[in-house]
């Protein structure tokens, strides 16, 4: 890591403000050598954060994720029932076998694997322990694992921009990692995605691609990265860096793929033809438009419709990092595009804002408009639950309909309003906190590996 490190409390007036509780920002009397290096603060306060996460589970924990007690405590998740529905307490292996009356699992196949390790851990701690409650013990053995993949998230975060590790902080602090952490297995793709880009930045094109490849087939949504590559690739003129990246991703992606496409070919597409064939779901702006009883796009059109308004607003974000007048960095398009995909997609899930914290920490690195977002994404997560509380369940009053369909739109302008700081920095480069930071050395992008200080090849505002 970098002598030369940015002091958030020094550079961010919030952070300033924060610092006051632990002595206020660093200054002349600071001790030049000490144990607590930014690395081992950001584990600490990583561990602190999910192990209250942790206890705010507790009280569905002890009566079993009972409904609707689950949503009224603010503490559902997906990982205990999963446990019974998807075969994993009767030994079943995921995508091969399905339970009787049940369907195959609905997830990537890397997180399936995730799943079936925790399931045989469950068995053997079950077998030691008849008593305990297998989905309680299969829960509690996935917050132990999934803890491993969100210090390695936080940690590549940290690492990405060498002189900007305490940035992460944000990251570790996130009310979005709080209360989100283990509603699903969304904390697994975000390790890999992270080496991923703390590889690139490193100038490892085909060793971030294996990565991301793995992230790939932990969720899908870490593909949608290679637009941003792309993009920053045609500007920039660095095809061969993008070669090995892409073919490092579809080559691990392939290898984790294939035995199970060969192995039972039906049971592993069913996450896509799933993805494929769902409806307007909880969290979307479809969903909001239904619940406000406004026009809504017929079901048979929905996928066209939802994956065109996408396609739009990754165009307009080709165009404007074409356009702009220094080359946007690698991190301001990767959040821009995955927001596109979040605010456009047919379902967006409590836990989808883990997505989209590590880019946020690296696009745009000030607290004060991470927290508004934060804010934005409280709200949903409170109204969502609460919304559930009293749907389907008669004679249980949850929040109305059309509160729930606000706090959609209330999570959609909040992802805008960061959305559009960003576009704001990459506009006007001045303003963007990373670029100037005091550091001119590295004023192009220190997180963009091999597009760090390119020269521009093509772009829309001059001739190539």
């Amino acid at each position: 890591m970098s002598k030369q490190v940015v002091k958030p409390s020094n550079a961010d007036s919030i952070a300033a403000g924060g610092s006051n509780a632990i002595g206020g920002p660093i200054g002349r009397f600071k001790s030049g050598s000490t144990w607590w290096n930014p690395l081992r603060v950001l584990v600490a306060l990583s561990a602190f954060i999910y192990a209250f996460g942790y206890f705010l589970d507790l009280s569905c924990r002890s009566t079993g994720w009972v409904s609707p007690e689950n949503y009224e405590h603010l503490c559902y998740s997906d990982i205990p029932p999963l446990f019974s529905f998807r075969g994993f307490a009767d030994g079943l292996l995921p995508y091969l076998q399905t339970a009787p009356g049940q369907t195959p699992l609905e997830y990537p196949v890397l997180t399936g694997v995730f799943m079936q390790i925790a399931a045989m851990i469950t068995r053997v701690i079950t077998g030691i322990m008849p008593q305990a409650p297998a989905s309680t013990v299969f829960f509690d053995v996935n917050v132990i694992l999934l803890f491993i993949p969100l210090l390695i998230a936080i940690v590549a975060t940290a690492l990405t921009v060498r002189r900007r590790p305490w940035d992460a902080a944000m990251f570790a602090l996130a009310p979005g990692v709080l209360f989100a952490a283990t509603i699903n297995w969304d904390l697994l793709p975000l390790a890999f995605a992270g080496v991923a880009l703390l590889l690139w930045s490193r100038n490892r094109p085909f060793a971030a691609g294996l990565l991301l490849g793995l992230a790939v087939a932990a969720k899908f949504y870490p593909v949608l990265f290679l637009g941003a590559f792309l993009v920053l690739t045609i500007r920039s003129g660095k095809w061969r860096p993008l070669v090995a990246l892409v073919g490092g991703t579809v080559l691990t992606w392939l290898m984790v793929n294939l035995p199970f496409m060969v192995g039972n070919f039906d049971g592993w597409a069913f996450f896509y033809t799933f993805s494929q064939n769902r409806g307007q779901d909880f969290g979307s702006l479809w969903f909001a438009l239904a619940e406000f009883e406004l026009p809504t796009v017929p079901s048979d059109k929905l996928n066209t419709v939802a994956t065109g308004c996408f396609l739009i607003l990754c165009v307009a974000i080709a165009i404007l990092a074409l356009r702009a007048k220094q080359r946007p960095r690698l991190a301001q398009l990767l959040f821009l595009i995955i927001a596109a995909f979040a605010v456009t997609n047919k379902v967006y899930s409590p836990q989808y804002v883990l997505w989209l914290i590590p880019l946020a920490v690296m696009a745009r690195p000030r607290w004060r408009d991470f927290i508004i977002w934060q804010v934005g994404e409280l709200i949903y997560f409170v109204a969502v639950w609460w919304f559930l509380v009293g749907y389907g369940n008669e004679g249980v009053k949850g929040l109305t309909q059309q509160w729930y369909a606000t706090a959609i739109i209330v999570h959609i302008a909040a992802t805008v309003f960061f959305a559009v700081m960003v576009i704001r920095d990459i506009v006007k480069p001045e303003n963007d906190p990373i670029r100037n930071d005091g550091f001119a050395e590295d004023a192009d992008d220190p997180g963009g590996g091999p597009y760090d200080r390119a020269a521009d090849v093509f772009t829309f505002n001059r001739a190539s």
